[in-house]
């Protein structure tokens, strides 16, 4: 677990490092807080929550269609 919360915590930071050097001196600001503010805001909208799901062990079943024979 700590794998994934270590670089998602540092990236967080440099993100919100550009977004405050953006606010606070919009004059100092270069290209590079300026992507890294834009590239973080993009990837925001990305549904990286999503995970697969582990499929389950045995042999699959056949779907029941009722009484209907061939």
């Amino acid at each position: 677990m700590v794998r994934r919360w270590v670089p998602a915590v540092a990236l967080g930071g440099v993100w919100w490092w550009a977004v405050l050097r953006l606010l606070v001196e919009p004059e100092r600001a270069g290209l590079i807080e300026g992507a890294v503010a834009a590239g973080g805001w993009g990837l925001s909208l990305l549904p990286v929550h999503v995970a697969a799901v582990a499929k389950p062990e045995g042999p699959a079943e056949k779907p029941d269609h009722g009484d209907i024979s061939p």
